[in-house]
């Protein structure tokens, strides 16, 4: 049996799989917010629920925000920052008494997409997360694809491409520069956006349903946002030109995504045409926490 473990910001979701990816159990807990002790015994507690239900035991793996730092082997660039600077792994494996593996939420997504979801059968998978913030995972072959710095697929890092002068210096990002991806297509990059063309305050999914209703202020805020969208994207199909380009987290819901886009970057690929699919996830929100439980994916 594989348990996987979404740690989020304001929710700890576990789940239990057994063979073939099935689903066995799944229990969730609200996160501790800015206690990192609570926070360990938080998942020792859920792993123990699932164990329970099922009857057995079994690996963990754990997705989380920010990433272990191969330097240090401390979490490093984590938005749930009272992880920042702790050995996360070797604390909650002592806790739980067994060896845990770790790895960014994004990596997971895209590792329970490749694994058996919308981009199951593809050798390259690129696994985008738009949401409270922005990140992307890179699968190769079945493996998350790490990188020596443990930073491979984070385009949410990077200067949004062919800027407009009116996209220059771009919004102040937490990571301390300007015009980071992030700033324009997290959920509240657009929702910023569309404050800022408008005066109006709503988030991302109101500007989603508004421009549904036929509002066009709400219109062009989505405009722009996949237009940015198919510029960022654009970058990461010429570096990496993966086989499939998988969406989540809360912008994916928006469905006019999938068919603009792909036409939008074709202006801005280095190619004659694109075969890319971009491809809605099939686990949705499951996907991060059945991504954690595939970390073990040679044992149990």
């Amino acid at each position: 049996m594989r348990i996987g473990v979404d740690l989020g910001g304001t929710k700890i979701e576990a789940i239990a799989l057994g063979p073939g990816g099935r689903e066995l159990a799944r229990q969730r807990v609200a996160t501790p917010r800015h206690d990192y002790p609570a926070t360990l015994q938080a998942i020792a507690g859920l792993v123990a629920r699932l164990e329970r239900e099922t009857g057995e035991a079994g690996s963990v793996g754990v997705g989380m925000p920010g990433t272990l730092s191969p330097a240090t082997g401390l979490v490093k660039n984590a938005n749930s920052t009272w992880l920042n600077g702790r050995p996360f792994d070797r604390d909650l494996g002592f806790v739980l008494g067994r060896e845990v593996r770790c790895a960014n939420d994004a990596n997971c997504f895209a590792l329970s997409e490749a694994t058996d979801g919308a981009a199951h059968g593809a050798r390259v998978v690129f696994g985008v997360i738009v949401g409270t913030g922005t990140g992307g995972g890179i699968v190769v072959d079945g493996r998350v694809l790490t990188g020596p710095n443990a930073i491979a697929g984070e385009w949410g890092h990077i200067p949004l491409p062919w800027p407009g002068d009116d996209e220059r210096p771009g919004p102040p990002c937490y990571c301390g520069k300007a015009g980071c991806v992030e700033t324009f297509l997290s959920g509240p990059g657009l929702a910023s956006d569309y404050r800022a063309a408008t005066g109006a305050e709503a988030d991302a999914v109101e500007v989603a349903r508004r421009a549904e209703r036929g509002d066009a202020a709400a219109g062009a805020a989505l405009a722009r946002y996949e237009d940015r969208m198919a510029r960022a994207l654009a970058t990461v199909l010429n570096v990496l030109d993966p086989d499939v380009v998988v969406l989540g987290g809360g912008m994916s819901q928006i469905a006019r995504l999938y068919e603009s886009v792909p036409r939008l970057w074709q202006r801005w690929v280095f190619s004659d045409r694109v075969a890319t699919p971009l491809r809605p996830p099939r686990f949705g929100d499951a996907s991060g926490v059945r991504g954690a439980a595939w970390l073990w994916d040679d044992g149990v």
